[in-house]
């Protein structure tokens, strides 16, 4: 595993030197020749992003691979000088059109014990001709990320690639400063739940949840880290059994049988944590019902649906 975590520029190898037309297997493949004994697999995609890409000509031969510093370089300053001088060059900005894979490891038993991998895959499409007729953009800022521009279809204009986003290990990272933060307290109690709940009895935390990791620059314009389960479930997930109308063994048949097409126990209990829209009535129903005459979940998972009873959060 450290073959992995200490060697982000082998990583970047491995990306750069992998055909990324091919099937995501054969990158999967190359990361598990490395670390063999891992269990390291692909889990999820994530795609439908887009960033900034750079400045081609009217032929598609690229001019700059960064459109900021491009601009940055020919306008001085003034982008009325850039507007006026290419305004007839016939060039197209760019953008990288890109979706992101996860790949996890298990490094222990714990939920928080294990390593998350993220390469992006990403492909440079026309976005919009550089200088459209009419358009007047007041700033530098507005030529880079136009709200009004007219939009050109999104056609290729180099071949797709991999590139090493970062590698963090879960269990680290939570021990971080950041992790000190508010917004990691309903993260560490998701996992807390889950290795307390019978879904720790099971396959790994990493197996059906990613962690979404976002930086941002709070107020005192140090930089900030969130971090939010998604789920790995491939497909439609299912709708959440309706609380409001179900009880007794309706209920019991119907939350358990969302655990089957998920994949684990207790998945209902998670998967309600993780839509924050969502109206918690379920659990209530779930909690009537074993205060009552029925007995359908586990001591471990009542015990954990109690808790949450008693000091609701979602994350």
């Amino acid at each position: 595993m450290k073959t992995l975590v200490n060697r982000p520029d082998l990583l970047a190898e491995i990306c750069a030197a992998t055909d990324a037309e091919q099937d995501i297997a054969a990158l999967e493949q190359t990361l598990q020749r490395l670390v063999p004994e891992a269990g390291l697999r692909h889990v999820l995609t994530r795609g439908n992003w887009h960033r900034p890409g750079g400045v081609v000509d009217g032929d598609f031969n690229p001019v700059s691979s960064n459109i900021r510093r491009w601009a940055e370089q020919e306008s001085a300053g003034d982008v009325d000088t850039l507007i006026a001088n290419y305004a007839d060059a016939g060039y197209f900005a760019t953008q990288l059109s890109g979706k992101t894979h996860y790949f996890t490891f298990a490094c222990g038993s714990g939920p928080a014990d294990f390593i998350q991998l993220e390469i992006e895959q990403l492909q440079e499409v026309v976005d919009r001709q550089l200088v459209a007729a009419d358009w007047y953009p007041d700033s530098l800022e507005e030529f880079l990320d136009p709200l009004d521009s007219p939009r050109l279809s999104p056609v290729p204009v180099a071949q797709p690639f991999y590139r090493f986003r970062r590698i963090t290990p879960i269990a680290r990272l939570l021990d971080d400063t950041n992790g000190d933060s508010r917004a990691f307290v309903a993260l560490r109690r998701f996992l807390q739940d889950w290795r307390d709940s019978s879904a720790a009895e099971g396959t790994h935390f990493c197996h059906h949840w990613i962690l979404a990791l976002r930086e941002y620059m709070d107020r005192d314009g140090e930089v900030r880290l969130t971090a939010s389960p998604v789920t790995t479930f491939r497909g439609t997930l299912p709708d959440l059994p309706p609380g409001e109308t179900l009880v007794g063994a309706e209920l019991a048949n119907a939350i358990h049988a969302y655990d089957r097409v998920v994949g684990y126990p207790f998945a209902w209990f998670f998967h309600m944590l993780s839509r924050q829209a969502e109206n918690y009535q379920l659990a209530k129903a779930v909690l009537r019902d074993l205060m009552g005459a029925y007995d359908y979940l586990p001591a471990r998972d009542l015990k954990v649906l109690r808790q949450w009873e008693a000091q609701s959060y979602a994350v």
